[in-house]
C-alpha cells in the first residue's frame, strides 16, 4: 500500500514536470505578431497560397509556432518614423535658388505586395538607416518638383506643392516598401529677396486691396450705421413716444392713487382726530372726576374734618370752660360757705392764703425804694449805722402799717394771731375760725373738687366717604 502511494506521488510529481515542461517548451517556439509589427520566418522554403515556393514566409498579425532547430523569426516595425527634409539652394521654375524646410512621416507599407520590396531592402536594418534612405528619396523628389513650380506657386500654394511632392515620391516609396503618411512644408525661403520683393508687392496689392476694401466696408458700415441710426431714432422716438405715454398713464395712476391715499389720509386723520376728540373728553371727564376726588381728598375732607376738629376742639373747651366754671362757682360756693362758716377768721385765713403774694408785694415796694449815697452822722455813742440798718425793717412795718390804715387788713396782727381786720373793716377775732375753714379749703384741695378736676373729650373724626352724623363724644 505504501509503496502504492509513493508511486502515485512519483507519477504526479513527474506528470506536473512534463506539463509545465510542455507548457514552457509551447511558450518557447510560439510567436505571437503584434498588430503594428510583421514576423518574417525564414530558413526553409515556403509555399504561398499562389503555388510559387519563396524561402521566406511573413507573419501579420496572429500567432504561429516555428522550429528552432532550422527556422528563423525576426521583427519588421510598422511604426511611423518622422523624416526632416531641408535642402538649401534647390533651384525653382526661373532659375530661382529656394531654400526649404519640410516634415514627412514615413512608415513600413503592410500591403503584402509592399512587405516583400520592405523585407528584401530593410529587414535586420534598424530605424535611422530606413529613415536616411526615405529623407534622400524624399529630397531627390522635392528637388524634382521644385523645379517645376516658380517661388510663386510654392510660396503661395504649399498644399499643392505637397499634394505634388507626394504623387512624385509614393512609387519610388513604394518600390522600397515604404508609405508616406503626411508631408508639410515648413519654410521657403531665398537668398536673393525674390520672395519678400513678391511678399511686399503683394503686401502692398493687398494693402491697397485692404484699404479699398475697408473704405468700401467703412462706407457700407456708415450707410448702414445712417440706416440704422434712422432705424434707431424713429425706434426711439416710438419708444420715447410709448415711454411719454406710460409716463402719462402713470401719472394719472399716481394721482388717482394719490387723491385716493389722501382721502383715505383726510378720513383717517378725521377719524383719529374724532376719535382723539373723544378720548380727550373721556379724558377730561375722568380728570374731572379725579380733580373732584382729589379735592374731596386734598380740601373738603381735610376741611370738614379740620372743621369737625375745630368743633370738638372748641366743644371740648367750652365744656373745660363750663367744668372750669362749674369748678369755679363750686369752690366759690365752698368758699362762700367755708367763709361763712369761718366767720370773722375767714378774712385771716384769706390774708394767709395769699400772704406769699402779699409779701411778694410788700417786698417789691420796698425793693423801689433806692438808696444813692447816705451820710451818717454818728453823735458820738455808735448808733448810727444800727439805726440806718435796722431802718429796713421799718419801711416793711410802715408799708403794713399803711396797708391797715388805707385798706383796714393787719397783716401783723393776723401774723401774731390777733386778727387780720382792724376795728374800721367790721372784722372780729375768732381762734377756732381760720383752724376750721384752713382744714375744709385742704379737704377740698385733697378731694381735687372745682381745682383739679379738668373735662376729658374724645372725638372721632369721620372717614373719607362717610357720613357725618355729628362728632360722637365720648367722656
Amino acid at each position: 500500500m505504501e509503496g502504492i502511494v509513493i508511486t502515485t506521488i512519483f507519477l504526479g510529481f513527474f506528470g506536473f514536470i512534463a506539463v509545465s515542461a510542455l507548457i514552457w517548451a509551447y511558450r518557447y517556439f510560439l510567436r505571437v505578431c503584434r498588430p503594428n509589427e510583421v514576423l518574417i520566418f525564414s530558413g526553409k522554403d515556403y509555399r504561398l497560397a499562389d503555388g510559387s515556393v519563396r524561402g521566406y514566409e511573413v507573419l501579420a498579425g496572429g500567432r504561429r509556432l516555428f522550429n528552432p532547430f532550422f527556422e528563423k523569426v525576426e521583427r519588421l516595425d510598422l511604426t511611423v518614423m518622422p523624416v526632416h527634409i531641408s535642402i538649401t539652394g534647390a533651384y525653382s521654375r526661373g532659375g530661382i535658388p529656394l531654400t526649404l524646410q519640410a516634415v514627412a512621416n514615413v512608415k513600413i507599407d503592410s500591403d503584402e505586395r509592399s512587405i516583400h520590396n520592405a523585407v528584401e531592402r530593410f529587414l535586420g536594418r534598424g530605424r535611422n538607416e530606413i529613415m536616411r534612405v526615405a529623407q534622400e528619396t524624399l529630397e531627390g523628389n522635392l528637388r524634382g518638383v521644385l523645379a517645376t513650380l516658380t517661388p510663386e506657386q510654392v510660396n503661395e500654394n504649399r498644399l499643392l506643392f505637397a499634394d505634388q511632392l507626394a504623387r512624385e515620391a509614393e512609387p519610388d516609396l513604394e518600390k522600397l516598401g515604404l508609405h508616406l503618411d503626411t508631408l508639410k512644408i515648413q519654410n521657403v525661403a531665398d537668398d536673393r529677396d525674390y520672395l519678400d520683393s513678391i511678399g511686399r508687392r503683394r503686401i502692398a496689392e493687398i494693402l491697397k486691396v485692404a484699404e479699398v476694401a475697408e473704405s468700401n466696408a467703412v462706407k457700407t458700415a456708415e450707410e448702414s450705421e445712417a440706416e440704422a441710426q434712422g432705424r434707431g431714432e424713429v425706434a426711439r422716438r416710438n419708444a420715447q413716444a410709448q415711454i411719454q405715454r406710460v409716463q402719462n398713464a402713470l401719472r394719472e395712476l399716481q394721482a388717482d392713487l394719490e387723491l385716493r391715499a389722501r382721502s383715505e389720509e383726510e378720513r383717517a386723520t378725521a377719524r383719529a382726530m374724532t376719535a382723539r376728540a373723544e378720548a380727550e373728553q373721556e379724558l377730561q371727564q375722568v380728570r374731572t372726576e379725579l380733580e373732584k376726588l382729589r379735592l374731596q381728598a386734598d380740601v373738603v375732607i381735610p376741611a370738614e374734618a379740620d372743621k369737625v376738629a375745630r368743633e370738638l376742639t372748641a366743644a371740648g373747651e367750652a365744656a373745660e370752660i363750663a367744668e372750669r366754671g362749674r369748678a369755679m362757682a363750686e369752690v366759690l360756693r365752698m368758699m362762700t360757705e367755708v367763709w361763712v362758716d369761718a366767720g370773722d377768721a375767714a378774712m385771716d385765713v384769706f390774708i394767709l392764703q395769699r400772704m406769699e403774694s402779699v409779701m411778694k408785694r410788700v417786698a417789691d415796694a420796698a425793693r423801689q425804694v433806692e438808696v444813692r449815697e447816705v451820710a451818717l452822722i454818728d453823735s458820738g455813742n455808735g448808733k448810727a449805722l444800727p439805726n440806718y440798718v435796722s431802718s429796713f425793717p421799718g419801711i416793711v412795718s410802715g408799708l403794713f402799717k399803711e396797708m391797715r390804715e388805707t385798706v383796714g387788713i393787719d397783716i401783723e396782727a393776723v401774723l401774731t394771731g390777733g386778727g387780720g381786720m382792724t376795728e374800721g373793716s367790721g372784722g372780729g377775732k375768732s381762734a377756732s375760725a381760720p383752724a376750721s375753714l384752713g382744714r375744709r379749703l385742704s379737704e377740698a384741695r385733697e378731694s381735687g373738687e372745682g381745682f383739679s378736676k379738668r373735662p376729658t373729650t374724645q372725638h372721632s373724626i369721620p372717614k373719607l366717604g362717610e357720613e357725618r352724623d355729628g362728632p360722637t363724644e365720648k367722656a
